[in-house]
């Protein structure tokens, strides 16, 4: 039986837990072989061994061109091309903006934007030479509407969307779709430590679905995305949140 990313090359960000390693698990699942990458070499590489299909494993971080690139090329060489591109990495620290400091800014916007960044500049031109390519960045609801506590990353969040529409707006002649996936709440090591069972408690009566949003929930949205059968989907921003936002 077939699948419908089947042959497909996909290269994820950020996949060695949480949201990004059941996105990893969901591609695989769907005929792709992923590419794992993360800034714990570990974590990728049992998260690959566990897919099959061809997958590997490889220590990426998204906010150093170089090492972005090395990732590519060795993917590319062995591979021959990559087909997906899902920009899943990110990072947040909870706390009111007024208390931030400037060290923090610049890690939540180098992890959250200029590693999308990063990885769109060396894919997005092999995506169009070849004439076709789906990139799916992750965003977040807090980029939409915004989040007490999260200025600074809602901010980076706002620029993953905005960014995701205009790449789409330049790429879509050549066939390379661009979308965008917000997260809502999702129970998740991150969210764990941004809050206690006070906050998962009031987040579950505030979301119409009345629970949090899982990892897979999130995996399900950008397989489908990725694939052929959202070939005629680009420039979207779809919020996975359980009705929390509807904008």
């Amino acid at each position: 039986m077939t699948t419908r990313l089947d042959g497909k090359i996909a290269f994820v960000t950020g996949a060695g837990q949480g949201i990004g390693a059941a996105i990893a698990r969901r591609l695989a699942d769907d005929g792709a072989t992923v590419i794992v990458t993360d800034l714990n070499a570990e974590t990728a590489a049992a998260t690959a061994a566990a897919l099959g299909v061809g997958s590997i494993g490889l220590q990426v971080d998204v906010t150093d061109r170089t090492s972005v690139n090395a990732a590519v090329d060795a993917t590319v060489d062995r591979f021959g091309r990559i087909d997906v591109l899902v920009n899943n990495a990110g990072w947040d620290k909870g706390e009111p903006f007024v208390d931030s400091v400037p060290e923090t800014w610049d890690r939540i916007i180098d992890i959250n934007l200029y590693g999308v960044l990063n990885t769109c500049a060396k894919i997005a031109p092999m995506m169009i030479a070849q004439g076709s390519g789906s990139i799916v960045n992750l965003g977040s609801d807090a980029g939409r509407v915004g989040s007490s506590g999260e200025a600074v990353y809602a901010a980076a969040k706002g620029g993953v969307i905005a960014f995701t529409k205009s790449l789409a707006r330049e790429t879509a002649r050549d066939q390379v779709r661009v979308n965008c996936v917000c997260p809502g709440p999702t129970d998740t090591a991150l969210f764990a430590s941004m809050g206690g069972e006070k906050l998962r408690e009031a987040l579950k009566r505030a979301i119409p679905m009345r629970r949090l949003g899982q990892p897979d929930d999130l995996a399900k949205a950008v397989a489908f995305l990725a694939s052929d059968d959202a070939g005629f989907i680009t420039g979207q921003t779809v919020s996975v949140s359980g009705g929390l936002t509807m904008s």
